[in-house]
């Protein structure tokens, strides 16, 4: 990581980046994007993935300090048009895709987010106590936030306060910065995944009015979180290498924890409690968005368990040939 973070820092002195790493920046900025619509998946892995992970950090170090220069400006730029752009476009889709076609998507994110490991484990070497410690660390946290993440659908708030959303915002951007951390897992958690989507799809049909009041303090959380974490991530992989690097990798490792493709969205029926509301009608069953459905686990078909293990190989190799554009950068 430091050889990696190095080349960025020369790369970023320069002018002008080379047109092929902002390119890469543009597609991990787009991969991130999607990546943080889905519960699961990791927006910093994509940028692992892509080999910008390293441009990034330094840009948010960099530019939040106003230390600025044109090179890391212009990356982080490139990187958050990305981002917007895949967001704004694809927040209904892809919410609409989880939720009718799960096992599909999910086993393409396995395999998309594990194509980030052998990166991550080679600039690790040579692995030692630290990085073991921090990679058991790191794993063990990720394991426990998928088993919060299926056994609760949020906490019930009756209405988003700006406070909340400030937050929620913070918790994301925090998580874009960290690989095998997924930002749309925090917003589960928080109860407000669904909220979020659905302001952002309003937004991008035209009706921005209530949609502002949601995705402004949503923005301004996500601003800072991505600038606290950037700057201590920075710190963290100068001063300790090892352990950090280990705690990335078992974030990485973690993440596929709270992918497992076969659940369902299951119909509520009269006597469910959903989101703290008991239901005992036809009619308060037939107003609750399927975002809201609970999930339960099913036994999958020899053809979809090796549809599955296709898409993740699928996703795995993927993954490995976009971070393969990046290798003069990572190697």
């Amino acid at each position: 990581m430091n050889q990696m973070q190095n080349r960025a820092t020369r790369q970023d002195e320069h002018r002008v980046l080379p047109v092929g790493t902002l390119s890469r920046g543009f597609f991990g900025g787009v991969l991130m994007g999607l990546a943080n619509l889905v519960p699961g998946v990791s927006g910093g892995t994509m940028l692992v993935a892509t080999g910008v992970y390293g441009h990034f950090i330094n840009a948010i170090a960099r530019c939040s300090t106003f230390r600025f220069k044109t090179g890391p400006v212009v990356m982080l730029g490139i990187i958050v048009l990305g981002a917007l752009m895949a967001i704004l476009l694809g927040a209904g889709t892809m919410s609409s895709l989880v939720m009718d076609h799960r096992w599909v998507m999910y086993s393409l994110f396995i395999g998309l987010t594990l194509g980030g490991v052998p990166l991550l484990w080679k600039m690790a070497h040579p692995m030692n106590t630290n990085t073991m410690v921090g990679l058991v660390v790191g794993l063990v946290a990720m394991i426990v936030l998928a088993l919060l993440e299926g056994t609760t659908d949020g906490p019930v708030f009756e209405q988003s306060s700006g406070w909340l959303l400030v937050l929620t915002g913070a918790a994301a951007g925090a998580a874009m910065v960290l690989p095998g951390v997924s930002g749309s897992y925090l917003l589960l958690v928080l109860g407000q995944y669904v909220v979020i989507l659905e302001a952002v799809d309003s937004l991008r049909k035209g009706d921005a009015g209530d949609a502002m009041g949601v995705i402004l303090p949503v923005g301004i959380g996500v601003i800072i979180g991505v600038v606290l974490v950037s700057n201590i991530v920075s710190v963290l992989l100068r001063r300790a290498r090892n352990a950090t690097l280990g705690v990335l990798i078992g974030l990485l490792l973690g993440a596929v924890f709270g992918l497992w493709p076969y659940r369902a969205p299951v119909k509520p029926q009269a006597g469910d409690m959903i989101r703290g509301q008991l239901i005992e009608s036809q009619a308060q069953i037939d107003a609750i968005d399927t975002g809201h459905w609970a999930s339960a686990s099913f036994s999958p078909s020899i053809a979809m368990v090796a549809g599955s293990l296709a898409l993740i190989i699928v996703g795995f190799l993927a993954s490995l040939a976009i971070s393969r554009l990046g290798r003069e950068d990572t190697a």
